[in-house]
Formats: structure tokens, sequence, C-alpha cells
């Protein structure tokens, strides 16, 4: 069951009528929700469940646990087997094959053939994410900015709500567990910011997305024989299906939360806007990038330490980043490629230099400013191309492919396409609304009621068109 789906508009509305007819009753409003969101996850599959269950009480337990002992020894011990058992789970899953592999292919260069023993898994859908989910959870119990909780239906209410369930925001218990707690108003005004999120991640997703993903993987599957303007429409059209994708599902999510009155962290805020790979990386995949700053950047010493320890750091936080993502050689080397972006940035003192919106109160950037954000889009597009490649000779093959086109044709191509000046308006209009969370709750806010709800109609009409033309594509990332 996913967001664009058929089943989920069937599911979500009895969710929601159901949810707040118990609205009086705030033990049975969570407990319904628990079920309702097991019961989303188990659409998937019902053995993925287990994996939820079992780092649910590992991490209910392990924060027990930690309240109950003074002994510092004793809390790092408890802190350790929780990270190992979580982090076992996950690597069994993601990255055993990867790992025996990689051992092998090692020996084979030395003329040593060994046998691999590898295991059948299916990795369960949204594994990475409620593993850091949980373990930020029992971090924070450790690190006593969090004080446990004996309510295991609210707990695994936060491990488990359904929105998250997949593919994130990765949520933390300090912001979340505490509006599980209280009882939730309905509100009308939130619902409604919840509706238009929702509709603008559907055509984020379903619009935008899927209808690059036809073009993106032709020219990919093909990339060894097509010439270098299609390489370069495959990479421009993936910059845009990835993010419509991913910032499209966290759209959706957030808006069903505001549905459910809940109010989640913000995942995205528009990072191809940015005017530098630092910005970028504060606009994109938030919940991720922040998790892995207050939970491995910090502690490893942060930006307080010598500049050489800081670039070690940011190695290490972009590498495992991109081992995050996937159990593959591309996804570290997309990580060592950012890293790269970025040092310059560290040693010059300027990763901090762009923290507010591009262009504030202004209508359009300067010529500086936009030169800057087409680089920095260009960068990204650049990095992109190693994640989507099955090998890294794959990715290099396509880089040298790419660079070698005709400039004219290729913007010609590119203008041909009607998906790519509908990428284009998306863009038009979530550059009017880059100061909000969502783009729609700030274009067209000025506009007649009847024209607003016209405009809201037509991308209504929209999305329905292009989901029966196009079919309903996997979220990208519910791989991760």
């Amino acid at each position: 069951m996913t967001f664009n789906s058929i089943d989920f508009a069937v599911f979500m509305p009895v969710v929601f009528f159901i949810y707040w007819a118990l609205s009086k009753n705030l033990k049975m409003q969570n407990i319904f929700l628990l079920v309702a969101s097991y019961f989303f996850y188990v659409w998937w599959d019902w053995r993925y469940l287990s994996l939820i269950l079992l780092c649910t009480a590992v991490n209910y337990i392990a924060g027990l646990l930690l309240m109950k002992t003074e002994v510092q020894k004793w809390r790092k011990t408890i802190l350790v087997i929780c990270c190992f058992i979580c982090f076992g789970v996950l690597g069994v899953f993601k990255y055993y094959n990867f790992f025996v592999h990689t051992f092998v292919d090692a020996f084979s260069l030395f003329g040593v053939k060994l046998q691999a023993h590898t295991l059948n898994l299916i990795l369960p859908v949204g594994i990475s994410f409620y593993t850091f989910h949980t373990l930020s959870y029992t971090i924070d119990v450790y690190r006593r900015h969090f004080s446990s909780t004996k309510d295991i239906i609210s707990f695994a209410l936060f491990v488990s709500i359904f929105p998250l369930a997949m593919a994130g925001p990765i949520e933390r218990a300090t912001n979340l567990l505490p509006q599980i707690y209280v009882k939730r108003k309905f509100d009308y005004s939130q619902t409604v910011d919840g509706m238009r999120q929702i509709l603008w991640g559907l055509f984020k997703k379903i619009v935008i997305a899927d209808s690059c993903a036809e073009i993106v993987n032709y020219v990919f599957a093909n990339y060894n024989i097509l010439p270098g303007s299609s390489l370069l429409i495959g990479a421009l059209f993936f910059t845009f299906q990835i993010y419509g994708d991913f910032s499209g599902y966290s759209d959706m999510a957030i808006g069903i939360g505001k549905l459910l009155g809940f109010k989640f962290l913000r995942n995205f805020n528009y990072p191809y806007f940015s005017r530098d790979i630092a910005e970028f990386w504060r606009r994109w995949h938030m919940s991720l990038t922040t998790w892995f700053r207050d939970y491995l950047y910090i502690p490893l010493g942060g930006s307080r330490a010598s500049k050489r320890k800081i670039v070690r750091n940011t190695f290490i936080i972009y590498l495992v980043s991109g081992f995050w993502h996937g159990a593959n050689w591309t996804f570290i080397v997309w990580g060592l490629y950012h890293a790269l972006l970025f040092v310059p940035l560290i040693v010059t003192g300027r990763n901090r230099k762009y923290t507010n919106a591009v262009a504030e109160g202004k209508l359009f950037p300067g010529i500086k400013e936009t030169g800057q954000i087409f680089l920095t889009f260009f960068l990204v597009m650049i990095g992109w191309i190693f994640f989507r490649a099955n090998t890294i000779s794959e990715a290099t093959e396509y880089l040298n492919g790419m660079l070698q086109f005709d400039t004219l044709k290729a913007f010609y191509r590119i203008a041909s396409y009607p998906v790519f000046w509908i990428c284009c308006a998306m863009l038009i209009i979530e550059w009017f609304g880059r100061q909000e969370q969502c783009a729609l709750f700030k274009f067209g806010k000025e506009w007649n009621k009847g024209v607003r709800w016209s405009f809201y109609y037509i991308l209504i009409g929209i999305i329905f068109y292009f989901a029966q033309i196009g079919g309903i594509q996997t979220f990208i990332y519910f791989q991760f």
C-alpha cells in the first residue's frame, strides 16, 4: 500500500473518521492508530512486522534499563548492546551480501578464489528509517536528554506510525512522543494545510517523478548506445525524478500527520534553490542530515575541532551517508563526491555562509545568486549519476558519454519534452512559496477563493490524468 494507490485512498478516509471518532479517549485512539499502522505495514508483507516488533522491544527495554541505573559503565553497555542488535539486523538484511561479495572480490585480486555463500533475503521496506528512528530515542535517553517511557503503546506508535513507516522523515522522540502523550483536538485549518501538502506531494510524485522515470529508465538502460544529448536528458530528468519522488513522499507523510493532529519534522526545504553544496545538504533529507550531525558528527568533534579533523569528520559523515543509502560502491562514491565538494567550503570557512532563504524579501535572485544556483544544481546532477547507476564503471562511462554532447541540440531536445516544462512550472510555484513549509501554503493564497480552488481542481485533474497514462511507480527510497 502506497500513498499514491487506490488501496490507500480507501484506507486513509476510514482511518481518519474512526480515529477522530475516538478523540475523547486518548488511549483507544492511540491503540487504534497503532493497529492501523501495523495493518499498513503488513499490507506489504506480514513477515516484515516481526522486525519492527523486535526493534520496538529492544529499544523499549533498553530505555527502561537506562533509567534504572546510574552506573555509567552499565549504561554504556546497555546502549552498545541495543545498537549492536539494531545495526546487526540492519546489517544482515541490507549489507551481508555486499560484504561477502566485496570480501571474495578482494581475494580474487590476488588470484585466490573463494566460494561465496550469500543469503536470499528481501530488504524489508523502511528498515533504515525505523532503525534510526528508534535508536535516536535510546541515544537521547542515554544522554539524559529525554526520559524513557513506560507506556508501551505510545512507544510502539512512535516507532511504527504509518505515515513515517516507509521513508521517513526520521523522527525524534523529543518531538513526536510528547504529541502522542497528549489529547489531540481536531483543527480544521491544520487539516486544510495537510490536504494542500498531500496534494502537492501527489503532484510531485505522480506528475513529475513518475513521468521522468519512464525517460530515465530508458536512458540509463541504453546509455552505451545513446548520444551525449540523450544522456544529459537522462541525468537532468533523474535529478527532477528523485526530488519529486522523495520530497513528494515527505510532503504526503507530513500532510497525513497533520490530518491526524501531528506535526512531523520537516524533510525538504527547496534544495534545488541552494547556492552551494553546504546549503544543499541543509535543505535535502534534513531529518537524516541532522541525525548524522547530532549522533555522529558532533560526537566526533563536530566543527569545534581543527580544520584537519573537521575535514576528516566530514568525509566520515558523507561516506556513512552514502553507505546508508545502499549496499553498493556507487553510493559510497556518491558520498565521497559530495565530501570532496564540501571540503573547499570548510577550508575557506564558507560552509555556513548561506543559512537564509535565497533572495529573501525579493522577487528574483541576483545574477550572482542565479549563477550559484545553476552551478550547485549541475554539481548535484553529476552526483546523481553515480546514485542512479548500477556500477561505478557504468557511471563513469555514462559521464564520459554525456560530456560529449552538442549544446544547442541538447537544449532543443530537452525543450521538446512536455515534462520539462511541467518541471519548470513546479520550480516556479516552489520559488514563490520557498519561505513556507509547503509551496501551496503561499502560492495562490492571495487569490480569490474561486480562483484558488479552481487551481487546486486543475492540479487534481492533472494528477489523475498522469496516473492513468503512466501507472503507479514505487517510491525510490523504499529500497533504502
